[in-house]
């Protein structure tokens, strides 16, 4: 027997639709390069991305070709999520704060055929034009400086609608938006969101047990739109229509807090280290800011468990997510189970510091090496993922088979534990594990316990080969301003929560940490850096 509901496609068309007719005086809010705030409305948005879409198809673009957005958070980048797709074209938003050779290795093998990229990012655009072949650069005048030649004005290409525009007809399976992985386990690599899946993902984040982005929310997404979607969140605000804060190029602490307090924001996204900017900023500053009730969302590493305990002092409620590229990003949510809410806060703390459980439609396995589906919160194993908003391959790399399984789950190159309670903490990138004497080491609980140290702002943890024990743990530590701090007092901090043949043998003691573009710790460049370090015998 068949059923008897309408056959109703997915597309990100209705989330345009639902923004501009339902909430057409809500603002959104930008943070323009000379520090100005652009303010416009979802009609505004409306209006524009629909001009957009129908200006792109009069340029000749056709079904699914992509369109590449060289841009940071305002409103323009808005419009380019909506309207790109809404042409029947494919939004490509490429990483600024790659190394320009990758920028334009990524632009070639996607097949870019027209750029969008923000006047204040030109000179970034100029060491990348002679490699990557664009038909058409159209210049978003922020600045306000003219687009230089070969390029053209974004706002004159809007000027080319007429208003007398279609959508064409989509199929919710047709791709609507392509990001490419980082890259820091080989080459960069591109994964195409379909409508369907990017609308399911949006739906997702607006559910009471997930994060609940709703109407009355003031969102600020600190996660750059050019990654994974901006976790999705630009296309959530629009749904439900809330006030969107953009913060443009400034994602220091200060601008953070300042846009935060000033704006009454109620919900902000970003990776662990602009929170820990932000807590360092508030204890340089006291009573500076008055911040208001918010959530914090976490993605792209783990928390610690410091940081989680000195944002809820301030009223501020942490919540993670974990997942990848390839999951579009959100593939668990840490919310707290009913009956934990009596447990003692301490309980509680450690359970935020997990990845949590996956979010519904997401199924997930932890598979250990003899191939066997773990969940007793002590054997390791790889984590596997599937549902509808997980890559089944990779875009036009048909040779890329060996990240799934035959029986059809991705294969994240994450290990972890999964507990009685299903709640999944990640141990370690596969790469980044320490096997020191036949055991296993995670880097990442010993980075989370040297980070609770109130003198350490960061550290990370790498494998040095060892002659006798294989590998061994060496931890490269960032002390805080006007700190003072030895191998020894570290060693004497980590004592009681380890074992003896956990413990970092080499504390190393420098300014800064190496980080990929969107927060994480560059393991291999430390790994390389300290490959051939010197054992004393």
């Amino acid at each position: 027997m068949q059923g008897t509901m309408m056959n109703y496609p997915l597309t990100l068309t209705h989330i345009l639709e639902r923004a501009g007719k339902l909430f057409p005086k809500q603002e959104i809010l930008s943070r323009l390069p000379d520090r100005s705030l652009h303010r416009c409305t979802y009609g505004d948005i409306y209006r524009r991305s629909r001009q957009l879409a129908e200006a792109l198809q009069k340029a000749g673009l056709q079904r699914g070709e992509r369109v590449a957005t060289l841009m940071w958070n305002h409103y323009a980048h808005l419009e380019a999520y909506l309207g790109i797709p809404a042409a029947g074209a494919v939004m490509h938003t490429l990483n600024l704060r790659l190394a320009p050779k990758d920028i334009a290795y990524i632009a070639n093998h996607a097949g870019d055929r027209f750029l969008i990229v923000d006047d204040i990012l030109l000179p970034l655009y100029d060491q990348i034009k002679d490699s990557a072949s664009f038909e058409r650069v159209f210049v978003v005048p922020l600045s306000r400086t003219p687009p230089p030649p070969g390029t053209e004005s974004y706002e004159d290409l809007l000027g080319t609608a007429t208003g007398d525009f279609t959508y064409p007809q989509l199929d919710e399976n047709d791709a609507a938006s392509l990001c490419y992985t980082s890259g820091t386990t080989g080459v960069p690599k591109g994964v195409a969101y379909t409508h369907r899946s990017v609308f399911l993902h949006t739906f997702l984040l607006t559910t009471a047990d997930n994060f609940a982005i709703h109407h009355a929310d003031v969102l600020m997404p600190v996660v750059s739109m050019f990654h994974v979607n901006g976790w999705g969140l630009p296309y959530a605000a629009a749904m439900v229509g809330c006030r969107m804060i953009l913060p443009g190029p400034y994602l220091d602490a200060e601008s953070v807090l300042e846009l935060i307090a000033k704006e009454g924001v109620t919900v902000a996204a970003g990776v662990p280290t602009i929170w820990l900017s932000v807590l360092d900023c508030l204890e340089k500053h006291p009573g500076r800011w008055k911040l208001p009730p918010m959530r914090v969302l976490v993605g792209g590493a783990a928390p610690p468990l410091a940081v989680i305990r000195k944002l809820d002092q301030l009223g501020i409620r942490l919540q993670q997510g974990w997942g990848l590229t390839e999951s579009s990003p959100q593939a668990t949510t840490n919310q707290l189970k009913a009956h934990m809410h009596s447990w003692p806060q301490d309980e509680q703390y450690e359970v935020q510091t997990r990845a949590g459980i996956p979010v519904p439609l997401i199924e997930m396995r932890v598979v250990n090496e003899a191939g066997e589906v773990c969940a007793d919160g002590k054997t390791m194993g790889e984590v596997q993922l599937r549902g509808p908003w997980v890559a089944a391959s990779y875009f036009n790399l048909p040779e890329e088979t060996d990240k799934w399984t035959a029986d059809g789950w991705f294969r994240t190159g994450d290990v972890g534990t999964v507990d009685e309670e299903g709640y999944l903490k990640i141990a370690d990138r596969a790469k980044d594990l320490i096997k020191s004497g036949g055991e296993w080491i995670s880097s990442v609980d010993l980075e989370n316990a040297l980070v609770a140290h109130p003198d350490v702002r960061e550290a990370a943890v790498v494998a040095v080969p060892h002659p006798k024990w294989q590998e061994r743990p060496v931890a490269i530590v960032v002390a805080r301003d006007g700190a003072k701090l030895s191998p020894e007092s570290l060693r004497e901090f980590l004592k009681d929560k380890f074992a003896k043949w956990q413990l970092p043998d080499v504390f190393i003691f420098v300014d800064e940490l190496p980080h990929t573009s969107t927060g994480k710790l560059l393991k291999g460049e430390l790994r390389r850096r300290y490959q051939d370090w010197k054992w004393e015998k």
